[in-house]
């Protein structure tokens, strides 16, 4: 239970960080459409980093994307 707790924290931390540097690296003042490219980008940032921390700590076996079959 630890653990995901843990992981969801992570990605709202990542995701928060990115999108206060972007709110602050962006020219005033800000759209609408901003804030949704501002929103995007920090989704895709943060589900990335949850992907590869997930792929390299509980999924470190070989074939996690390609399996053999069994002839």
């Amino acid at each position: 239970m630890r653990r995901p707790l843990m992981l969801a924290a992570a990605g709202v931390c990542v995701f928060v960080i990115v999108a206060a540097t972007m709110l602050k690296f962006l020219p005033q003042p800000h759209k609408e459409s901003d804030y949704m490219v501002i929103g995007s980008v920090a989704t895709l940032v943060a589900l990335v980093v949850m992907f590869i921390v997930l792929i390299s700590t509980s999924m470190r076996a070989k074939d996690v994307f390609f399996r053999r079959r069994k002839k």
